[in-house]
């Protein structure tokens, strides 16, 4: 039985097979890559809430009480960030909501972010009241100093209304039979747009909106955008606003908040559009179906999911309309990782996303097992900025209700296996979106695996998917060779080799990562017929 031996000469093999950087900055002009960057599976997405990215909570109660001379996040002070998330290998910001929020029938102390009331200013709240710029000039520059590191920005764009704005405008709004304005779900504090008039044309006053929306966040630099709940529009509305922009800028990507398995609109009456239909209007992704991967309860479940992925996408490539998706395993609409599973759930979605064909997607305060829990949760409020007089939070999950921390947690584990999985993914880009993935048998349905094979590297990735109880394997590598370079990239246990087979005994939601290398056979036959050729004849040797 033979024990693994890390061998760092591999991580030169990977390095030979890694896409060049796309373009940025060109002469000090940004030039837009973020649709190739995205369509290419090499978007590395941090989403943040520029409100609480960078917040000052001088006395550590998790509410920045602006009265008291603590500070929230702005635009400006979020500068300051930046560096550390392009040392962790961010590529991609994406900001959620920064247009002014509703403050009638609020929900929280400074208002939802979704809970939009005007489509063409920026949020106030973000504005940094000790310079003269004002918060669009402070989001230009924003933008620009994401641009000088090679950070993408993609601006949110809400799908509903605040009480505000349909108070204001009631004619954009749709109402039940009784005349009220519809109540998307559970969603007390927005009403849901009148996209269509009765005769199933757009209703031209929220068409013009949106595309003011997109006049405005281009002009300050964006990169593209994400359409929130994308699903409640119609696909003429979507084919138009989507044609619109990319006729000022072809690179501007367009993210659908839809998903495979999404299948009812938000209320009653109003438009649903499936995913596939908003890929065929113009969109450039849309959500996998990774939400409830805690869940997926076999290999042959979560095999499936990634081949419905994948023939999507060869579909829409010979429609020549690629397309791409983000795993979606912890957005700012899912309880925290670290809530779920720990420390080992947490690293699992890292080497899920860095090693699988898609964009990677986080949220602020991932990266260090913030496990979104703030001490005021839902308690009255001393000081509110709305009508509603409680720190109103969903809980385990980002807030977007009030003015919080700034999102973070003590894992410094968890921030260099973050790291190191973003680097692995931009450094093999090229093994794991053209290689071949295939899934192996591990003789136990805890334990998941699949490899990817690209010339003569390979990437293994093993996990343990029981959360409470070591499980144990085995798994045939009928490829891999003795004389093959191995870098176990990430491992609790360490497994063992018996000729060509890899006998696991993993720890509860263990992830393993292997680097695999392989000999160049063919070269080593041409080198060695190189080596006799140069070689000098032998000749007899005669006794005298």
């Amino acid at each position: 039985m033979k024990r693994l031996v890390i061998n760092f000469s591999i991580i030169l093999s990977v390095l030979l097979f890694s896409s060049p950087a796309f373009a940025v900055l060109r002469n000090g002009v940004w030039v837009n890559d973020m649709r190739s960057l995205f369509l290419n599976n090499r978007a590395v997405i941090m989403a943040v809430n520029i409100r609480t990215f960078n917040a000052n909570d001088k006395n550590k109660n998790d509410i920045v009480e602006i009265e008291k001379g603590e500070m929230p996040g702005t635009f400006i002070n979020a500068i300051q960030r930046l560096d550390e998330l392009r040392d962790l290998g961010i590529n991609t910001i994406h900001l959620l909501p920064v247009t002014p929020v509703g403050k009638v029938k609020a929900i929280g102390t400074a208002g939802s972010l979704y809970a939009i009331s005007d489509f063409t200013k920026l949020n106030p709240q973000l504005d940094d009241k000790s310079n003269d710029l004002s918060v669009y000039d402070e989001a230009k520059l924003f933008v620009k100093e994401c641009h000088k590191r090679n950070i993408r920005v993609i601006f949110d764009l809400p799908s509903c209304g605040s009480y505000d704005m349909f108070l204001a405008n009631p004619n954009l709004f749709m109402t039940d039979s009784q005349g009220q304005p519809l109540v998307p779900a559970d969603w007390t504090d927005v009403r849901v747009f009148k996209v269509q008039n009765a005769d199933g044309s757009l209703n031209d006053d929220v068409y013009l909106l949106y595309k003011s929306y997109i006049d405005m966040v281009q002009k300050i630099g964006a990169d593209g955008v994400r359409a929130d709940v994308a699903t409640s529009k119609p696909f003429k509305f979507w084919q138009n606003l989507i044609s619109y922009a990319k006729r000022n800028d072809k690179e501007f990507m367009f993210l659908a908040e839809a998903s495979e398995n999404w299948n009812e609109p938000i209320a009653k009456g109003v438009p649903f559009t499936p995913y596939h239909q908003l890929l065929e209007a113009g969109f450039d992704g849309w959500y996998g179906s990774f939400f409830d991967f805690k869940d997926c309860d076999s290999v042959e479940n979560f095999s499936k999911q990634l081949s419905l992925i994948s023939n999507i996408r060869k579909d829409f490539v010979m429609k020549k309309q690629p397309k791409a998706v983000i795993g979606s395993f912890a957005t700012h609409d899912v309880e925290s990782p670290i809530n779920t599973g720990g420390m080992p759930y947490s690293n699992m979605v890292i080497w899920l996303q860095s090693t699988l064909p898609l964009n990677s997607y986080y949220v602020d305060g991932f990266q260090t097992g913030d496990a979104y829990q703030y001490k005021y949760a839902n308690q009255k409020a001393s000081k509110t900025y709305t009508d509603d007089d409680y720190y109103y939070v969903h809980k385990g999950k980002i807030d977007i209700f009030n003015y919080s921390r700034k999102p973070g947690g003590p894992n410094t584990d968890l921030l260099a296996d973050f790291k190191m999985g973003n680097k692995l993914k931009l450094m093999s880009s090229e093994i794991i979106n053209r290689g071949d993935l295939s899934f192996l048998n591990t003789g136990n349905p805890n334990i998941f695996a699949y490899i990817i094979k690209y010339r003569y590297s390979m990437i293994l990735v093993i996990i343990n998917k029981d959360l409470v109880y070591q499980s144990a394997g085995k798994i045939t590598l009928k490829d891999y060779d003795i004389d093959d370079m191995i870098v176990p990239l990430k491992n609790t246990s360490m497994p063992t080799f018996k000729k060509k087979n890899l006998i696991l005994n993993m720890a509860p939601g263990e992830s393993i990562v292997f680097l695999i290398s392989k000999q160049d056979k063919s070269q080593n036959i041409q080198t060695k017929q190189n080596v006799n050729e140069k070689s000098p004849s032998k000749t007899p040797v005669h006794k005298k």
